[in-house]
C-alpha cells in the first residue's frame, strides 16, 4: 500500500486518491466510499465531481497552500448540491465545527439550496444562502467582516468579473482566492480553450491579484482552468 502523504489535518492522498476526515461518522454525502486510516474514518473526493478536489489532484507547485486554513472563514459562490462543499467543511470546520470554521455557501438555485439547508443541520459552521453571485446586494449583510478564502464556481458568462469584484469586495488582503473558469461560459468569439484562459488570467493579474497557479483540470473537468490567486 502507498504511503499516506497529510496535505492537511482533514486531508490525506493514498497513492493518487484524496480523502478527507469525515465530520459526520458513517455517513457517506454522495454514495462515496468510507475507509479508515489508523482508526479514523475518511471520505473519498471524487476528483471527477469536485472542481476543488480537481484542483487539488493536479496541482504541481501550490497543492498544499489551496485550501484555507482550519477555522476560517470562507466564500463559496456556486456551492452547487454540496459536493465539494462536504469535503471543506470536514477541513475547515470538523466534527461538530470543532475547528470554529465558517462556510458562507451561496447558490442560485432553490433545489441546490435545498441540498444545502440538509447540509446545515449536520453539519455546524456552514451558512447556505439563496442568491446571485453576480449580485452581492441581497447577501452581502451575512459577511459583517471580510473573508479568508474564496471559492468561485459558477457557469456564467463574464466568470472573470464576478470573480475580481468579489475578491475586491469581500477577500482580505492576503486571502486566497480560487475561481473555476468554464471555457464554454465565456466562449463569446472564435477563441480556443487556451487563448480563454490566457486572457482571464492577464485580467486577474491587471485587477492587482496573483496568479499563484493555473491549474489545467483537463481529465477530470473538461475545458476547466482553476486559477489559484492571492488578493495583494
Amino acid at each position: 500500500m502507498a504511503k499516506l502523504r497529510q496535505i492537511s489535518w482533514a486531508v490525506v492522498v493514498d497513492g493518487r486518491t484524496l480523502w478527507t476526515r469525515n465530520a459526520v461518522p458513517k455517513y457517506s454525502q454522495y454514495g462515496e466510499q468510507l475507509r479508515r486510516f489508523k482508526g479514523v474514518e475518511y471520505r473519498r473526493w471524487d476528483p471527477t465531481r469536485s472542481k476543488l478536489g480537481a484542483g487539488l489532484s493536479r496541482a504541481r507547485n501550490t497543492q498544499y497552500d489551496l485550501l484555507p486554513n482550519p477555522g476560517d472563514t470562507c466564500l463559496y459562490l456556486g456551492a452547487g448540491h454540496g459536493t465539494s462543499l462536504s469535503h471543506l467543511h470536514d477541513h475547515v470546520c470538523g466534527n461538530n465545527n470543532e475547528k470554529e470554521g465558517r462556510i458562507i455557501a451561496i447558490d442560485l438555485s432553490p433545489r441546490c439550496l435545498r441540498d444545502l439547508v440538509y447540509l446545515e443541520k449536520i453539519r455546524p459552521g456552514l451558512v447556505p444562502i439563496l442568491g446571485d453571485a453576480r449580485n452581492s446586494s441581497s447577501w452581502r449583510m451575512m459577511l459583517p467582516t471580510k473573508v479568508d478564502w474564496l471559492l468561485q464556481d459558477v457557469s456564467q458568462a463574464d466568470q472573470a468579473e464576478i470573480f475580481i469584484d468579489a475578491a475586491k469586495k469581500f477577500l482580505k488582503k492576503g486571502g486566497k482566492g480560487l475561481l473555476s473558469l468554464k471555457a464554454a461560459s465565456e466562449r463569446f468569439d472564435a477563441s480556443g480553450d487556451k487563448i480563454i484562459f490566457t486572457k482571464v488570467r492577464n485580467q486577474l493579474e491587471h485587477s492587482g491579484m496573483v496568479v499563484n497557479e493555473q491549474i489545467d483540470l483537463h481529465g477530470l473537468e473538461d475545458n476547466h482552468c482553476l486559477f489559484f490567486t492571492t488578493m495583494k
